[in-house]
């Protein structure tokens, strides 16, 4: 018997198997496919997924394989009318103030080799059929690559299994949402004339829709919109049915074409993310259009965010009601999502000559103008990367000291020789002090095996949000379970004892 069985060997999944393999909990992971993709439509990692990657060690490996795009050029007409450096907004908030371009593929390779050196294989061609729930287990009806089937019993099944979720449709989970009325395409090209280069550019000339990414010597990503006259006839296009206006306002000469595809984009949630034994990841739960690069990225925090979860669970550290909080925080966060990447789309690709008069004379403006005052900066780059993802709301989110909120993302500070992630690393609980620890607290710490890491107090402290003195419980996904300005182990005992969590000690 596994503990869990997941469904689908995408950037989800891997994760999943990943962070549950870390933490000793015995997983399976099949997919229906005969090998990895070899194109993909993701290609963004943001800050976020860079910062919990130094949970597994492979920050370093995924940084040194992508490409750093520090900047988002904003064109019209052949000429670029605004910056916006990601550099600038970011470099206060996180190690990572850039979008790194890695190709999907690329990136589900990396993740199949380190899962294959902690001893997970992939099951490839190997297909879920069935599966119920009962006596506390799930049992699923697999059919193997030679066309076998076998019963295979699990304690808990994740669903990561895309946008057609076999998992999703069997438990009859709704999916409510849309679908986009334009055709889009996908392409990797090698083209000249992108300035600045390893940047992204956005083509703002009317209703066509083109964005280049680039991936280095390799090459460049192009995705747009299809023109409006082969949208009813989809089969057979080519890169020469693309809105080329668009592209040419880029001052791109695409040489060629290496690979080219189209496809829809849905914005659409499922209504739970948990039912008893079975959970929805990725594309599985939510998807929504490609603005700001954020799909890939928030399955893999779906991904985290379960794992630590069901290993509570599993080792009898936490009840079954802490996989409540898995639904109640993701949920709230893809509701949020889809509807700000539906805004973004919608602004984007929206026709009419008013709208153009928008989108071409006033929206490079008043970016532009916007983006000058710091605070904008950070904040726009805050939504990109999703370092301003929170669970204030979650059931295990509890206080306040200073401005962080139980539920935060811990604010990152640096120092020469150091940052106050270093400790993030371990997949555990573990608590903060930014100043001094009392001697009571340090006692609890000690005998609840709780690390307990103090950093002598400086102004930058209170600037980033911090309370002096103050303690901030982390949680394994390293988001701040409790903030208590009193750093009293008494609150500390309650938090546990109320969210059902066991401690080591």
């Amino acid at each position: 018997m596994q503990d869990v069985l997941i469904v689908g060997a995408g950037p989800t999944g891997l994760v999943l198997a990943l962070w549950l393999t870390k933490q000793g909990i015995g997983v399976r992971i099949i997919d229906k496919t005969s090998a990895p993709g070899t194109t993909s439509r993701a290609m963004a990692v943001q800050a976020r997924t860079l910062e919990l990657y130094r949970q597994l060690g492979l920050t370093e490996a995924v940084i040194a394989a992508g490409i750093k795009n520090p900047a988002l050029n904003l064109w019209v007409k052949g000429q670029r009318k605004a910056r916006l450096s990601f550099g600038e907004a970011g470099a206060l908030m996180t190690p990572y103030p850039y979008m790194l371009v890695y190709p999907q593929d690329q990136h589900e390779r990396l993740l199949v080799k380190h899962l294959e050196v902690m001893g997970i294989k992939v099951e490839r061609e190997t297909e879920l059929i069935d599966f119920e729930e009962r006596d506390h287990r799930v049992f699923t009806r697999l059919r193997t690559s030679k066309g076998a089937e076998e019963i295979c019993e699990a304690l808990y099944l994740a669903g990561c299994d895309g946008a057609r979720s076999v998992v999703r449709h069997k438990i009859g989970a709704g999916f409510e949402g849309g679908t986009y009325k334009q055709l889009f395409y996908v392409a990797d090209v090698e083209a000249t004339g992108a300035n600045p280069p390893h940047e992204i550019h956005i083509s703002l000339e009317t209703s066509d829709l083109a964005i280049l990414l680039s991936y280095g010597d390799k090459g460049s990503r192009l995705i747009g919109t299809v023109r409006e006259d082969r949208v009813d006839n989809p089969e057979g296009l080519t890169f020469d049915d693309v809105g080329h206006r668009a592209v040419e306002a880029l001052g791109l000469k695409v040489e060629k074409v290496n690979w080219f595809s189209t496809y829809h984009v849905h914005h659409r949630v499922t209504d739970n993310f948990r039912h008893g034994r079975i959970f929805l990841a990725g594309d599985a739960a939510h998807v929504h259009s490609p603005a700001g690069g954020q799909g890939m990225n928030t399955g893999i925090n779906d991904a985290i965010n379960l794992a630590w979860k069901l290993a509570a669970v599993v080792k009898g550290k936490a009840p079954e009601t802490l996989l409540d909080s898995y639904d109640i925080e993701r949920k709230a966060f893809a509701r949020k999502l889809v509807d700000t990447t539906d805004r973004m789309f919608t602004f984007a690709t929206a026709e009419g000559s008013f709208a153009d008069f928008i989108r071409i004379r006033v929206a490079p403006i008043f970016a532009t103008f916007a983006y000058s005052f710091e605070r904008v900066r950070e904040f726009l780059f805050s939504i990109l990367s999703q370092t301003t993802i929170n669970y204030r709301e979650s059931p295990v989110s509890k206080g306040v000291a200073g401005t962080v909120h139980g539920g935060d993302r811990l604010p990152w500070l640096s120092w020469a020789g150091g940052d106050n992630f270093e400790s993030l690393s371990a997949i555990t609980w573990q608590a903060h002090v930014y100043g001094s620890a009392k001697s009571e607290l340090r006692e609890w710490c000690r005998q609840k095996q709780i690390p307990l890491h103090v950093y002598d107090w400086r102004l930058e402290y209170e600037q980033a949000g911090f309370a002096r003195d103050a303690v901030y419980v982390l949680r394994p996904d390293t988001y701040v379970g409790l903030a208590d300005p009193n750093a009293s182990p008494a609150v500390l005992d309650a938090y546990f004892r109320n969210c059902g969590l066991k401690l080591p000690g």
